[in-house]
């Protein structure tokens, strides 16, 4: 009988694939100059996958991907839940790095159909 604590098939490679796309969304910032200053930061189980600074600029970027049409747009999962959680983890970063008198923004960058795609500025916070 299979051992109940593993992965259910095709877990692993979904996270291992977000890992990747996470990876070069990355890389992408780089890119355009700004430092990593966070990979897959977390606050309790809210999670922020990318936080990148330039200046004085610190920008959380959120990633997703989708390799069919089957669900939409993968920019379309970040809903008003989704913002919420990443606005209150981006608030406790600021708290617990003591970040004070910066630009703050929330990015989204997709893969999709095999393309990267980035939305600055995606959403603010109310």
């Amino acid at each position: 009988m299979p051992s109940s604590d593993r992965t259910p098939p095709g877990e692993g490679n979904k996270r291992e694939r977000g890992r990747r796309y996470e990876q070069l969304a990355a890389e992408y910032f780089q890119h355009l100059g700004f430092d990593i200053l966070e990979q897959n930061w977390q606050a309790s189980h809210k999670e922020i996958d990318l936080i990148v600074g330039k200046y004085d600029l610190i920008v959380f970027v959120e990633v997703k991907a989708a390799v069919s049409d089957d669900y939409g747009h993968p920019a379309e999962k970040v809903d008003r839940k989704k913002i919420k959680f990443l606005v209150e983890a981006a608030q406790r970063y600021l708290v617990e790095k003591k970040i004070t008198g910066c630009d703050l923004r929330f990015d989204v960058v997709t893969f999709y159909k095999g393309r990267l795609e980035h939305f600055p500025d995606a959403f603010g916070v109310e």
